[in-house]
């Protein structure tokens, strides 16, 4: 199903290496509310395309809502062969207008306050510097980036990260990693720098090789690996902002929340997540594109197909849970636990 979008106007458009570029919307006042977001979020913007009419993808911001004055801005990196990232980097100027999808994700702090052992490799520091300068200018926690790059020209936000250090030196310690100098990053190196923050809160954002050795390194520190918070970069199977129809049956959707149980009718090709909002339900949710793990709740009974799913795990599907928005009905009676 489509959702609906906004169009908003590119004030400014920062380069800030070689191949990236940040890019600073002027939400209008009375969108103000629809983008206020939090620290780790992503909008999701449409690209025109020859080829489909447009694609959609998912842009973290790197801005801080804590920081007064400071204007949503996401921060588009270069993929080799990437028609998305080409199109904002060499066509989108001030004055620019794009269809944008309001702000969606979980990889976001609860608390400011914590002390936080953030990860971030190439164009995955986007949301890691929002939840970072977000701690420093609102929380009261301490904060840890451990940043890899190919090279020195490589590292995004690189003045900016500076300046931060030298205006909160008892908070903000940065590790560099450059493939350049160091090799590329190993478990064994990275388990080294981290091991006096172990306790802090990880947070990961980088490609599925850094995710892994990342993850590697805090394992073998004792860092339980449901306390990893892991934001993926990732191409949409789905464009939210073409209708799209879907497979699966008519059904019975039986579902408890909040301790009261309800069934309710399923249209033959509907998502849960619609079914479930449509009825009134409080049911939580995000991204509605089945990478961030708002919407999950536990199949109970019956059978159901996911479209699209990058952030559920194997054990999490072996224990029964499921994407309520990217699932529609194999059986006629299907029920779930929330």
């Amino acid at each position: 199903m489509t959702r609906d979008f906004y169009q908003v106007p590119v004030e400014s458009v920062i380069r800030e290496t070689a191949d990236a570029c940040s890019l600073v919307f002027a939400v209008p006042a009375e969108l103000a509310a629809t983008f206020d977001y939090r620290p780790g979020q992503f909008i999701t913007v449409r690209v025109p395309s020859e080829q489909t009419g447009s694609v959609a993808r998912c842009y973290s911001m790197s801005s801080s809502p804590a920081l007064t004055g400071s204007q949503l801005t996401i921060t588009v990196k270069r993929t080799p062969g990437g028609y998305a990232s080409g199109y904002l980097l060499d066509a989108i100027e001030p004055g620019s207008v794009l269809d944008v999808l309001p702000p969606a994700g979980t990889f976001t702090p609860a608390s400011l306050d914590h002390d936080f052992l953030l990860f971030a490799a190439g164009s995955g520091i986007t949301p890691v510097m929002s939840i970072l300068t977000s701690v420093l200018a609102a929380g009261r926690g301490r904060v840890v980036l451990v940043y890899a790059n190919r090279d020195e020209q490589s590292v995004i936000f690189g003045a900016a990260l500076r300046s931060l250090a030298a205006d909160f030196p008892g908070r903000l310690v940065l590790l560099h990693l450059l493939d350049s100098l160091h090799g590329t990053p190993t478990a064994t190196a990275i388990g080294g720098l981290v091991r006096p923050y172990a306790g802090y809160e990880p947070y990961i954002c980088g490609p599925d090789p850094f995710l892994a050795v990342v993850r590697s390194a805090l394992g073998s520190l004792g860092v339980a690996a449901r306390s990893v918070r892991v934001e993926r970069f990732l191409s949409l199977e789905e464009n939210p902002f073409e209708a799209s129809a879907d497979g699966g049956v008519a059904a019975t959707l039986a579902v408890s929340l909040d301790g009261i149980v309800r069934e309710l009718p399923w249209p033959a090709g509907e998502r849960m997540l619609d079914v479930l909002i449509s009825a009134g339900l409080d049911a939580p949710f995000s991204c509605r594109q089945g990478i961030c793990g708002a919407c999950a709740c536990q199949l109970t009974g019956g059978k159901v197909d996911m479209a699209h799913n990058e952030v559920l795990e194997d054990a999490d599907l072996a224990d029964g849970y499921i994407l309520a928005c990217q699932a529609v009905a194999l059986t006629p009676e299907v029920s779930i636990d929330y």
